[in-house]
């Protein structure tokens, strides 16, 4: 228990953070590993270590070896541990939270392993056809390094000098609410612009191995009744991957909003009172066990009742004609050679 920010509470407060991983698809998901997050006041070995907490490790059965680890690398960690079960990832989705850290998506690129990561819109980038350039030498001293002629743009000023007119209409999937479609349901529905870019800042030029800065992929929202973007994703995705593709995988994060919804409303997930490390990890696998078992549940109804998903328009798209999306993940190229476990296949 720590003074820390928390997104249920939308501030900072006496909480206990947790870290999870969830492997979803389209229509099901569940947390399938959990990590408790130590702050930096509960590790005898930080500068900021707090006596008074610290004390207390031991009534709290924190295990001796556990130390501070930031967020982004118990995720790496937790993503570690399911690759050794035998399960392929074919992508890795995360908030801003994540995406932000370099170093998280540098490690996501050492793991071979494709991401459409949420960022904020504060970082830099140039623009793909951006080439860096070796400065003239004065003639004594060592040759200076090369570099890009111009300043790297915040995310939000390459979104706007692309334009309004990039954004392009993309329906990603189903909604709740009821509508017009072949299903009943209200399908969702906004403008998105897609820009390759090469991110900038100390952390990516440190990961880098040469020169240049490596492509990347920019994704915008950019509704037509906002007169700026929104959200911003970015990726490392293939250059020819299309945009409608680009946006669903981005926005499947919505899946892991649904299951912390149900794990707390219905479930009692954010119930726990307890003050000990295995409690906790004892109170969410519970809880985690329960959500599958409830999604495994509902996948089976669906099945039973499930119509054929709306078909592909067959005439041509006009500019203002929502792309309705493939529900494979055929674009993404294989990433592992060892044994996978199917995660698509019906239960």
């Amino acid at each position: 228990m720590s003074r820390q920010y928390t997104g249920t509470a939308g501030k900072v407060t006496n909480c206990q953070v947790g870290v999870s991983l969830h492997l979803a698809r389209d229509h099901a998901s569940a947390a399938v590993n959990w990590r408790l997050f130590l702050p930096s006041g509960w590790d005898p070995a930080s500068p900021e270590a707090d006596p008074d907490k610290v004390a207390r490790r031991t009534r709290c059965g924190i295990p001796a070896q556990l130390g501070h680890v930031e967020k982004w690398q118990l995720a790496l960690d937790m993503i570690d541990e399911t690759l050794s079960w035998g399960i392929d990832i074919p992508l890795v989705v995360t908030d801003a939270g994540y995406g932000d850290s370099a170093a998280f998506r540098h490690g996501l690129e050492e793991r071979n392993l494709s991401y459409a990561v949420g960022i904020s819109s504060r970082h830099t980038a140039h623009p793909a056809d951006a080439r860096p350039v070796q400065p003239a030498c004065a003639g004594t001293g060592r040759p200076l390094k090369t570099q890009y002629p111009e300043p790297a743009q915040s995310m939000k000023d390459l979104v706007a000098a692309a334009g309004r007119t990039a954004a392009r209409p993309v329906s990603w999937r189903e909604g709740s609410r009821p509508g017009s479609s072949r299903s009943g349901f209200k399908r969702m529905y906004s403008r998105f612009v897609a820009l390759r870019v090469r991110p900038a800042g100390r952390g990516v030029r440190t990961a880098g191995d040469g020169p240049e800065l490596p492509e990347r992929w920019l994704l915008a929202e950019w509704p037509a009744t906002e007169p700026e973007p929104v959200q911003f994703w970015l990726s490392n995705l293939p250059s020819g991957m299309p945009l409608a593709t680009l946006v669903r995988l981005a926005k499947l994060r919505w899946r892991i909003e649904h299951d912390y919804r149900e794990m707390k409303q219905a479930l009692g997930l954010a119930h726990f009172e307890g003050r000990t490390f295995s409690g906790w990890h004892h109170h969410v696998t519970l809880v985690s066990a329960a959500h599958a078992f409830c999604t495994l549940a509902h996948w089976h109804e669906t099945q039973k009742t499930r119509r054929r998903p709306e078909p592909l328009p067959s005439g041509p798209q006009t500019a203002d004609t929502p792309r309705h999306l493939d529900r494979r993940l055929s674009h993404l190229p294989p990433r592992h050679t060892h044994t996978t476990t199917n995660l698509t296949k019906p239960y």
